[in-house]
Order: structure tokens, then C-alpha cells, then sequence
């Protein structure tokens, strides 16, 4: 029997926008642990925010020429209860995992395995044989940008999602199974820009990277990336160890307005179909380590990739549409690269490279600033508009504030 009790969780910039290889040669990311006790202290801030939102927790971390400025955690794992949040607690990350996929995609650019042009088609016929023309004619690097034609989430895509067989599989099987069902589909491109947010799309990525490995993309995401970031807090799924509060859990707003915790297991997350799009969890420190290799575009270690290929996944590839109207501070439009977007905020005063996460219990903003080697990163375990407007008012504070020289 199956039971769907949710929609797809919003996993990103389109909906909530402001919005091989070796471990053993890598070395882990240098933010030096005595950094962390020299930082600004930003907690009384946070809380100030935290409480004028109503979040039950709020965390944030500033990095600049791979050390850190400022960092702190606040408010309940809980909302409402009093399990008070510490620094090393696990955040979700949602659609931040995509600059991730295409990381490890990069990896395989690298060492030769892939291509930015290679097609859906050459990687992955064998497995999804028939498949319509249009649809195997895209490339990774159409995926990356969202430019592929390939839609964003529909009804169809929600029910493969949801698949009823899904305890019939390994989660990279899902992901091949997802796109047998789905392979006969016309791939167009809208009218206008060609950007079309699509988490679909991501996971045809995952599994044109686990092809090309023969792994599956959870063990490339923790072997390839958080062993050598050092990301000692970071795992795959949702925050919380089953049958502990052991980090802020996301929360849902139910229709009566009332707040209900989502604690663990399938309901806490994005269905693993659905990983590489959007699925991982760490604390702000390790996000924040994140945000320092990117901003120093890989001229410290780890030596994930050259900074040739980051270059490349940090580049603009699409304009986004342009919105009428959006949110205070949304801009109206912006571009996007392979899982990052390239958004002018009106007080940074020129693009810098920003992506928003959630999937609809938890929300979370990176930006960074590779011309001065500074990022900020904030996260809460809650979303919607409050959340959205939280990070961004934090956001700005802090780039203003802490790393504009």
C-alpha cells in the first residue's frame, strides 16, 4: 500500500529563491579548530532574529580567506520545547546538495569518465533502452543548469517519487526505475529563458555519476567529498538518529496553523529517489567549510577538483525568468551555473554565487563571494515565508557587516 500524505518538498532556488579519484591523495579542508574560539560572537543577534521570526532554531557561520569571521547556533531543537541547540548540531541542507552532485560530477569531468556535453543517451541507453530522442539528446551540463527541458515537478514525477515498489530497490535502482517510467516524455524548452528548475533532473545526474563509477551516489557524496572536506557532523537524509533528538529537527506547518515536528524516518525527508537533488545534513561548521573551499575556488584542499572545472561549475550558464513582483529581498532575476545560482543582491552591489534549500521542513542560504574568498552560510529547522525571511535578513547582515571590507 502506498501512502502520500505530502506534496514534493520545494527543494530550491526556483521556488524559494532570494532564492578516478583517489581519498586517500586528498587533505581535509584547513578551518583551523582554534578559529572557531576567536570568532565574532553573533549569538545575541541570532536570537534577536530567531525570536522576531518565531524559528525554533537559527545558525549561521561567516568565512573569509578560509577562516572563520563569525559563527554561532541558537534557539530548540524542538519548537517550543527547551532542548537548546549547540554549535556542532546537524542542519538540512536541501538544495545546497546540488552544487554537491555537480561536484562529483566535475571529479568524472577530470579524470575523463564524463563530459559536460555528455548525453543522457551515451550514459545511461543501455540501462533505459527506447528512450525518447529528445530526452537522450540532453546533457549533464543542460542538467546542472536547469536548462535541459527537463520540467520541474509535476503530478507524474510526484507519483514516481512516491513509487509504491520503493521497497523493492536500492535507491539507485529508484532512480533508473524513475526514469523508465518517464523516458517516452517529449523534452522542450519553455518559451523565453530555458531555465526550468528540476529536481527530476538532478536525479537523472545521480545516476548518470553512479554509472559512470558503478557506485552508488550516498557512498561517492560521503567518500569523495565529506571525509576529504572533514565534514565530521555531515550525513545523508534528515538530521535527527532515530529514536534520539540528537539535532533541531525540521518542522510542518499543518493546516490548522499549528506546528508539528517531524522527528525521523520517510516523512522527515525528500524520498532517497530524490538524494542527489537534495538530501544531506551537517552542522554549521561543516557547511561553512563548504562555503570556504568554493570561495577560495580550489586553490586550498581539498583538491576536490581543478579550479579550472570549478570555474566552470561556478560560471553562468542560464538566465533565469523574470519574476514580477518577488518577495523583499528576491531579485528579480539572476543566472544559474551547475547547482548554483548567480544573483545580484541589491547590497552586495554586484552577482555573487547563492543557492536556498528546503524540502518544506527546514530551510538553508549559502553565499560567497569568490573575489574577496568570503562565504556566509545560515540554516533553520523550519520554512516558509518566516524562514525565508529570517536567513535573508541574516544574510544580509552578516555580508554587510562581517566581510564587506
Amino acid at each position: 500500500m502506498r501512502i502520500r500524505t505530502i506534496k514534493l518538498m520545494d527543494l530550491g532556488f526556483a521556488r524559494n529563491r532570494l532564492h578516478g579519484i583517489v581519498i586517500a591523495g586528498f587533505g581535509v579542508i584547513a578551518l583551523s579548530p582554534n578559529a572557531w574560539g576567536q570568532t565574532a560572537d553573533i549569538s545575541d543577534y541570532l536570537e534577536t532574529v530567531r525570536t522576531e521570526y518565531n524559528l525554533p532554531a537559527l545558525a549561521a557561520a561567516v568565512v573569509q580567506n578560509g577562516n572563520v569571521t563569525a559563527a554561532a547556533a541558537v534557539g530548540t531543537r524542538i519548537y517550543n520545547a527547551q532542548i537548546p541547540v549547540t554549535i556542532d548540531d546537524r542542519f538540512h541542507l536541501g538544495s545546497n546538495v546540488k552544487s554537491m552532485t555537480a561536484v562529483l560530477a566535475g571529479m568524472l569531468v577530470d579524470d575523463g569518465s564524463l563530459t559536460w556535453d555528455s548525453s543522457v543517451g551515451e550514459v545511461l541507453g543501455g540501462d533505459i533502452p527506447e528512450m525518447n530522442t529528445s530526452l537522450a539528446a540532453v546533457t549533464l551540463g543542460e542538467i546542472l543548469s536547469h536548462s535541459s527541458g527537463i520540467p520541474s515537478d509535476n503530478d507524474e514525477m510526484l507519483d514516481l517519487y512516491f513509487n509504491e515498489n520503493i521497497f523493492d530497490y536500492n535507491s539507485a535502482d529508484l532512480r533508473l526505475v524513475a526514469l523508465e517510467a518517464w523516458k517516452q516524455n517529449d523534452v522542450v524548452l519553455p518559451d523565453g529563458s530555458p531555465f526550468q528548475y528540476s529536481n527530476f533532473g538532478y536525479m537523472i545526474a545521480g545516476s548518470m555519476i553512479e554509472k559512470v563509477t558503478g557506485r552508488p551516489w550516498e557512498q561517492l557524496l560521503i567518500e569523495r567529498i565529506f571525509i576529504p572536506m572533514g565534514m565530521e557532523t555531515a550525513r545523508i537524509g534528515p538530521q535527527a538518529t532515530y529514536g534520539l533528538i540528537d539535532a533541531p529537527v525540521g518542522h510542518r506547518i499543518k493546516a490548522d496553523g499549528s506546528v508539528m515536528p517531524m522527528l525521523w524516518g520517510p516523512a522527515a525527508d525528500v524520498p532517497p529517489v530524490l538524494f542527489p537533488a537534495g538530501s544531506a545534513s551537517m552542522s554549521v561548521r561543516d557547511f561553512a567549510k563548504w562555503a570556504a573551499w568554493n570561495a577560495g575556488q580550489s586553490t586550498r584542499g581539498p583538491s576536490l577538483v581543478t579550479p579550472e572545472t570549478l570555474a566552470d561549475i561556478h560560471a553562468t550558464r542560464v538566465q533565469t525568468p523574470v519574476r514580477d513582483n518577488p518577495p523583499s529581498g528576491t531579485p528579480v532575476t539572476g543566472g544559474y551555473g551547475y547547482g548554483w545560482s548567480v544573483v545580484a543582491f541589491d547590497w552586495a552591489g554586484k552577482p555573487l554565487l547563492t543557492h536556498n534549500g528546503s524540502n518544506s521542513m527546514n530551510f538553508a542560504q549559502i553565499v560567497i563571494d569568490p573575489e574577496l574568498d568570503l562565504g556566509v552560510v545560515v540554516l533553520t529547522n523550519f520554512s516558509g515565508p518566516a524562514a525565508s525571511a529570517a536567513v535573508g535578513v541574516v544574510m544580509q547582515k552578516l555580508y554587510v557587516e562581517y566581510v564587506t571590507p
